[in-house]
Order: C-alpha cells, then structure tokens, then sequence
C-alpha cells in the first residue's frame, strides 16, 4: 500500500483504535459521546444516495501478522451470530481468521477467552437480543478479566449503539463494523495487550479483500459471497448505510473459489450479496452480469447452486434464460416482494409495481414450469390500509408462495420510513401478521401435500435435531426430509420416497440399493 492509499485509507475511518482506559468515569463517557458527535457520522439516506463510486481495489496479500500468529495457542473463541445469511458468511472468516491466530472454537461462554457478538440492525428485536446478552457476559467479564468481549456487524456501524454501548456496557472490550473484519488481528492484538477499549468503525466501504481463511462446519454446503452492499435505499432499510455501497467480486475469484469447492467434495453453494441481481453493475472494464456468473457455475462439476438474495427489479430476462437451463441451478428462486400494494412498494422505494412484480412471476413460470417461489413479506408498514394488506393476501394467493418470512414493520433509526407518522396500531398490525401467516401456511401445507408418495434427491447434512437416529436434509426446492438411513450417507444426496408429508416438513423412506459415493 502506497501514502496516498495509506491517506486515503485513514480518511475513511469514523474511529481508528479508540482507546479508552478502563474503568470508565462518568467524565470519561461524556467525553466520549462528545468525540462521537464531532466525528461519527449517523445514517444519513440523503448523503448515502449521493455517495460517489469510488475506485475499489482487490487485495490478495491478506495474512496474519507474525507476531498474532501464536497467540491464541491454549485459547477459545466464540462467535454469536445474528440476522442474515451475510452475518454468517462473516462469521466464518472470522473464525478463520482466529483459527489461524491459534484460537480453538468452543459452544461454551464459559469457556471461552474471547466471545464476539455479530450483530444484525434490520430489527429491532435482534438489537435487543444482543444487549440482552450483553447483559449477561458481565458477570463472566468480572470472574475473567482477560476475556475479550466485542460487539461487531450491522449494529456497530449505527452511532446510537456504538454510544449505548460505550455508557451502559462498559465491559465491552472491542467494537468493530462490517467493513473491516481483515483487520481483527490488529485489534485484538490492541484489547489484548493494551487492556484499553478500542473501537475502529469504518464510516465508508473497504476494498475488497480476497484470501480470507475462512471456517466451514463439514463439507456439504458452503456460503460464497459474490458482492457486498446495496445501492437500492428501500426507506425502511439500514443495510445500505451499514453495508455500504454495491462492490462485486471479480468472476475469476468467484469461480476459481467455487471450483476448489467442488473439488474438496462440496455438494451444495449458495451465491450471497444483499442483491445478487446487482452483481456486475460496478464494473467499468468488463461487460459481466449475474445471469454471465450463472451460466459459469452452470458448467462446474458441483450437484447444486443456489443464489440469495435478489431484487424483483433487477431480476431480468437474461437470468431467468440462464436458470431454465436447470442441471445444478436449481428451481427455487427467493423473490423478496415486501407487500402486494404497489401504493405500499412506491413509499418503500422499491421501484417497481404489484402489476411488474407479477409480470415477472409469469415470466420465471412460463420459462421454469416447475419452479418453487419463496419471499419476504412485511406487514403493518407506517399508515398501511385496510385495502393495501388485502392486496399483498391476494398477491399471495395469485403467485402461490411456499413459504415466506414475515414480518411486522420495525422501524429503523435513519432512514425515512422511521421518521412517517404511523395511524395503525400495533393490534392490528399483530393481527394482519396472524392472518398473513394463516394463509402462508395453508398454501405450505399444500404444496407438501404433492410430496406424498414421490422419490425427491435429498442432501443429508446429518442427525435430526429432534431424533439422532433419523437422518435430515434438503430437497432441491429445500423442503426439510426426515428418514431413517445409515450415517455414511451423510454428505451425499440420496432418493427418499415420501410417506409423510407435514406443513413444513417431509418423512421418507430411503430407497433401496443406492450406489453409495465415497
């Protein structure tokens, strides 16, 4: 890295290294919620919009510092993780991260000689959670004064939790955002040895950096991110201003990562971005979309690909040619639509109507005839009618989801949909959820009901939770199977006859006389 880069890099930094000596004075924290006004930025959708596209560089030198490589050696970390499938990605490399710093993994917070909470700000609920827990390491931090506890992700990024946290959770002995998870040796290596608080949130992105360890528990299926941000500005999400602006991974990382995939037995990949439709977009000296990446993981030697999460809006007819190809691109497609209004989708910016949105449904079904759709729906939405929740249930039951995760609207602080006066109240915001989930699960009893008695492919990821002697997986429309079989197969995708068919789950029978693959 060259000054100017080094310049560069040190304007982009909301804090660098805070350091706080232990314990805090209430002058202590008064100065600091001062030095926060004056230097953190809060989420700001006005400013964010207009964030220019600065040139992202590609880093492949990533590596642990010498001096942090053994310090883990006789050591346990402990990563709690909240909220999307992009926090568990994190997390991942973050335990690779700390693996290779000589750190063993352990379940038990009693055990461990650092714990980090991965944090997700799209709900209110989830922040609570992590307070919460918070809450409950402090009387773990007084019995073990070395242990090392953060707080990192979504909510990090957010000035009104940073500032709760350095008031009321003084225990805490890191704070770190999404941007710079490259950087945990550093900062450990900081709260380690300086026994000071240090807090290092990036206001705005990274680059992008390649060649991260990560931890991946068995070799079944694996997370691999394509892209980071989102340049969409849905006005009830926060995402944007944590996760920064739209950066795609080069195509040749990407495939060369799921291709060493493949070859260490891996059966199953799902592409992760915040918008996967986006990929590409940002590129200037190549002409390479997402439907371009599906048709290259079309021709690797892995069973089963899998994408999460895309924009109707970006969805177009390019990628919907690409998936009829079928083979290892598989028939269930997660397709957010949010609410059935389109007066509702104009106020949460999601630029397309309930008209485009069934266009597109067409379209998908015309060209993937047996495809399984799947969405996010959220309810109550501020100043939501009567009339616009009848019309997201009448969308439900024109497109014939499988499933949905649903919500009730939860306000985020920065972003416009907060700041509407909101006339429905949380009564009846709870019962169109009721009624919602009623009709969500009918339609998934339904559609198991055409289970009954077929032979689906079922990849066994291992023990059911509920029973150690069945065996679970998922089919390629990622319906739960439950059967009886031998723990080998565990890895491997098998033929499972249905004999039982449940809202949403399936029990079967594995068929016999499988050519077991070692």
């Amino acid at each position: 890295m060259n000054e100017e880069q080094r310049k560069s890099q040190s304007q982009i930094k909301q804090v660098e290294s805070t350091k706080v000596e232990k314990p805090l004075s209430e002058k202590t924290t008064a100065d600091f919620a001062k030095y926060f006004q004056t230097t953190y930025q809060p989420p700001d959708i006005r400013k964010a919009r207009k964030r220019y596209r600065e040139k992202i560089e590609v880093h492949y030198d990533f590596e642990i510092p010498d001096d942090m490589k053994e310090i883990g050696e006789g050591k346990k970390f402990l990563i709690q993780t909240y909220g999307c499938q992009m926090n568990e990605h994190d997390t991942e490399v973050m335990a690779g991260i700390l693996t290779e710093m000589g750190y063993q993994a352990t379940t038990v917070t009693e055990e461990a000689d650092i714990v980090l909470l991965n944090t997700c700000a799209i709900r209110e609920n989830a922040e609570n959670k992590v307070f919460g827990e918070l809450g409950h390491l402090k009387p773990l931090k007084m019995e073990k004064p070395d242990l090392i506890i953060g707080v990192c992700g979504c909510m990090s990024q957010q000035e009104s939790v940073v500032n709760k946290i350095m008031q009321k959770h003084q225990h805490v002995d890191l704070i770190f955002g999404t941007h710079n998870i490259h950087r945990l040796p550093h900062l450990i290596k900081e709260a380690f040895y300086s026994k000071a608080k240090v807090v290092e949130v990036w206001s705005k992105e990274g680059d992008i950096i390649e060649n991260l360890p990560k931890v991946r528990h068995g070799k079944i299926k694996a997370w691999v991110n394509i892209m980071y941000g989102c340049d969409k500005f849905c006005t009830y999400c926060i995402v944007p201003m944590t996760r920064g602006k739209e950066r795609s991974r080069r195509p040749e990382d990407i495939i060369q990562e799921v291709r060493r995939l493949a070859a260490e037995g891996y059966q199953e990949v799902t592409l992760l971005g915040q918008n996967v439709n986006a990929y590409g977009k940002d590129f200037e000296d190549i002409d390479y979309t997402f439907a371009n990446l599906m048709d290259d993981m079309h021709k690797i030697d892995i069973p089963r690909v899998r994408f999460t999460t895309s924009h109707p809006r970006d969805f177009d007819d390019h990628l919907i040619e690409v998936l009829a190809q079928g083979g290892n691109l598989l028939d269930h497609i997660h397709l957010p639509v949010q609410s059935g209004s389109s007066e509702v989708l104009r106020r949460m910016n999601r630029k397309y109507t309930r008209e485009e949105y069934l266009e597109l449904v067409r379209k998908i079904k015309q060209a993937i005839p047996n495809v399984t759709l799947t969405t996010d729906i959220i309810v109550g939405f501020p100043n939501e009618t009567e009339e616009q929740f009848e019309e997201t249930m009448t969308l439900v039951e024109e497109v014939g989801f499988e499933s949905a995760y649903t919500f009730i609207y939860s306000p985020r602080e920065g972003t416009p949909a907060a700041a509407r006066k909101d006339d429905v109240s949380m009564d009846e915001k709870k019962r169109r959820l009721y009624r919602l989930n009623e009709l969500v699960n009918h339609q998934a009893a339904d559609s198991m009901q055409e289970y009954q008695g077929k032979v689906v492919k079922v990849l066994v990821e291992g023990e059911s939770k509920k029973d150690p002697d069945v065996l679970a997986g998922y089919t390629e429309k990622n319906k739960v199977v439950n059967f009886r079989g031998p723990k080998s197969v565990i890895g491997q995708i098998v033929d499972v006859k249905i004999t039982d068919a449940k809202t949403w789950s399936l029990n079967g029978e594995m068929v016999e006389n499988q050519v077991e693959v070692n």
